[in-house]
């Protein structure tokens, strides 16, 4: 039996004035309640987003619309995604968005979107890497058009300024390098041959942030571009490249969960038209668990927005790794006088969890306690820069998954939906956040930027389960009246976007008390005690300190790592200068040892995030082996390597049996004794060299050393076996060192 029902009124709800788009209560992440069933209804809008008279919302029975309950309904939306056929020219081209432009002249090159110009020259030192212009041109086939249907070109990101033209058009202009956004070519587009052109920049411009930072900014397309084709009645395409469909759950315990869903509605026709809107929530095997409908009367040109509540009966949860439960909901606009004709469709993941963040307590998701243990994440990687595709982002979620994160922070940019989507499938708690980083300016432009790339964030990403956290800003370097008043306003933004979520902030540079880290809900530091300032041991001193200082406030460790070479070596190590040549891997091992000893005990931080997950491109860094490197990955840009900390957390944070031999790189030794450690979630190891047994020891912090182990001269086998409690040798590593 279903267990939705529908709801409809034709009381008006206020539109955000900031935001445009209707807010209403959600659930509170603190338990506040979700509002009066019943007092919802139903808003309109034209094309320019300006208020318009409420439409008329008329409730529906259940199941009218005679939908599968077991399959998605066929739709009249198209996808197509422009991957190859593209021209690219480095550089500015006069005409270059004209059809008749030669772009078969010198300095045009065929290429495969995604793609950026600065794969090579970003990530190879001296802060000298190209940013500036670059055009983009691709021809492609349009069918025959159809009365009332509409076409959107759609960009995933490009970085930072797009411009893009069709068949000479000039569409639009998109400030920003890493949200969607959509353009709407039905006026431009031709039947059969069409040309493309997009005009991209990521030089520095004022206006839009970050202004700067310690990564370098890849130009180019470097995600997908897609055709769009919907009907004449559609679901909204233009409300900041969002899905026009928001899901919210509140009141959720054992017995039931509240539904509430606002599906956006666009009649691109000439004439007015009734929308018959439903939303159907299908479980994970595709049994139907809700069905809400209404009616939408709406003029031509005209935009409204439905909101339904309904009930979810018994509702299987989504509990992060543990058991990252997806529903399917899937919203549909059909025409009221032809309910049996062509619809649009939209399908979104439907997560159902609460939780909460404590000032002197553990995280909570579901009412029980989780430890949010996890990595920062940059996009790039070796010789690709942004422009990756799925199989190199399931890499990084599968390393990600095995070292046994609970959560990652998605720095310091919006990321690919596809990888929020990896996030919600593996039951990461998700982090996401804007780029505005270290420095901002007065203009009132940026903050409107500022703004609107936060809106993007939060509206495209709303719906992910996994994200329970939107990022305001990070390490700005001044605590003045400009730079508060900013954070504050984009808190204030959160709240009036997403009442169901928490904002946080990532600080450092200014007073720990200071205002920065004031206006969101959540704070988090980054910190480098025993690399930029100090020794490691300072780390849980200062935390204890801060908390005292800061008894209410929500307290995170959004950054800590330290820098290490695959090819250096140090034994025993020393801290060495950050911005020298020799990062030994050893002093990152230890680095990162004396901060979770630290860390794991102190449950009032309620996220404990590694800078960084991977090595990552900042061409103006001069330090380690590598020119153009932050070093201070676990794994290296190139994913081929996990580096001796990578298994440090792996022993820590996950349950999948191992053994580590750390020093593995290190196989040329001086000494005829050396110290052997390794890594291992077991409780027990015995050591062997060159076949005979040294030791068997035990150890209660997952750390196991042998000091003095005598090498001969030549090679020598070295290995560990890690055994269970019972001692089962479960686990087994070897290394050849040499002396």
């Amino acid at each position: 039996m279903l267990a939705g029902v529908w709801l409809a009124c034709t009381s008006s709800t206020p539109e955000d004035a900031a935001t445009g788009v209707p807010s209403f209560p959600g659930p509170g992440v603190e338990q506040t309640p979700m509002g009066t069933a019943g007092s919802r209804g139903s808003t309109a809008t034209g094309s320019d987003q300006e208020l318009l008279p409420n439409p008329t919302l008329v409730p529906r029975e259940e199941g009218s619309l005679g939908m599968t309950p077991l399959g998605v309904p066929p739709s009249g939306r198209t996808d197509t995604t422009l991957r190859d056929g593209w021209r690219f020219f480095a550089g500015d081209a006069t005409g270059a968005e004209q059809p008749g432009f030669d772009d078969g002249q010198a300095g045009w090159q065929d290429i495969l979107v995604p793609h950026t110009w600065n794969a090579l020259d970003a990530q190879d030192g001296g802060s000298n890497y190209r940013r500036g212009a670059g055009w983009y041109r691709r021809h492609w086939s349009a069918p025959p058009a159809t009365p009332g249907r509409r076409v959107y070109l759609q960009f995933d990101a490009a970085n930072s300024v797009a411009d893009v033209y069709l068949n000479g058009q000039r569409l639009g202009q998109h400030r920003g390098g890493y949200s969607a956004f959509r353009f709407d070519a039905t006026s431009a587009l031709r039947e059969g041959d069409n040309l493309l052109a997009v005009r991209v920049d990521n030089a520095a411009v004022p206006d839009v942030p970050p202004l700067s930072a310690d990564f370098s900014f890849f130009g180019g397309l470097y995600r997908n571009v897609h055709v769009v084709a919907v009907p004449a009645l559609h679901i909204d395409l233009e409300d900041a490249a969002a899905p026009g469909v928001y899901l919210q759950t509140s009141e959720v315990g054992a017995a039931s969960a509240e539904l509430h869903a606002r599906v956006r509605v666009t009649n691109g026709g000439a004439e007015s038209e009734t929308a018959i809107v439903a939303l159907s929530v299908a479980d994970a095997a595709g049994v139907p668990v809700a069905h809400l409908e209404g009616e939408l009367a709406l003029a031509a040109g005209q935009t409204g927005e439905v909101e339904l509540t309904g009930r979810i009966a018994e509702p299987h949860l989504w509990n992060g790794k543990a058991d990252p439960y997806l529903y399917r909901a899937t919203a549909q606009v059909t025409r009221a006088s032809d309910p049996t004709g062509e619809t649009d469709v939209v399908v979104q993941p439907l997560g159902i969890r609460s939780f909460a963040v404590d000032a002197n307590a553990d995280f909570s998701l579901n009412g029980r306690p989780l430890d949010l243990h996890g990595v920062n994440r940059h996009q790039d990687r070796l010789n690709l820069g942004w422009a990756i595709g799925e199989a190199e982002q399931d890499e990084d979620m599968a390393l990600i998954v095995e070292m046994g994160a609970t959560a990652v922070r998605l720095a310091h940019y919006q990321q690919a939906q596809y990888f929020y989507d990896l996030c919600d499938r593996e039951g990461l708690i998700v982090w996401a956040e804007i780029p505005l980083v270290d420095a901002i300016t007065n203009d009132p432009a940026f903050a409107e930027n500022s703004r609107q790339q936060l809106r993007e964030l939060i509206r495209q990403s709303y719906n992910h389960p996994s994200i329970l956290f939107w990022g305001i800003g990070n390490e700005q370097r001044t605590d003045d009246a400009p730079t508060n008043a900013l954070l504050a306003d984009l808190a204030a933004l959160v709240r009036s976007e997403d009442s169901t979520r928490l904002s946080t902030y990532a600080h450092c540079c200014a007073s720990d008390t200071g205002g920065l880290p004031q206006h969101a809900d959540l704070s988090g530091y980054n910190e480098y005690f025993g690399w930029y300032t100090g020794t490691y041991d300072q780390f849980g001193p200062w935390a204890d300190a801060l908390h005292a200082a800061r008894p209410n406030a929500r307290l995170a460790l959004s950054e800590y790592g330290a820098g290490a070479s695959l090819d250096q070596h140090q034994d025993p190590p020393q801290q060495p200068a950050t911005d020298g040549a020799f990062h030994p891997e050893e002093y990152q091992s230890a680095f990162h040892e004396a901060h979770w000893a630290a860390l794991e005990t102190r449950t009032y931080l309620w996220g404990k995030f590694v800078w960084n997950m991977f090595d990552f491109a900042s061409d103006t860094r001069g330090e380690g082996d590598t020119p153009g490197r932050n070093d201070k990955g676990l794994v290296s840009y190139d994913r081929k390597t996990k580096k001796d900390a990578f298994f440090w957390y792996k022993a820590n944070w996950s349950s999948e049996p191992f053994a580590h031999i750390t020093s593995r790189r290190f196989e040329l030794r001086t000494t005829a004794n050396v110290e052997i450690k390794a890594y291992s979630n077991l409780p027990r190891a015995v050591l062997r060299v060159n076949g005979a047994e040294v030791s068997e020891v035990a150890s209660p912090n997952h750390i196991f050393r042998w000091a003095a182990v005598p090498l001969g001269v030549g090679t020598n086998q070295v290995e560990v076996v890690a055994k269970d409690a019972s001692g089962v040798a479960i686990a087994t590593d070897q290394v050849s060192w040499s002396r």
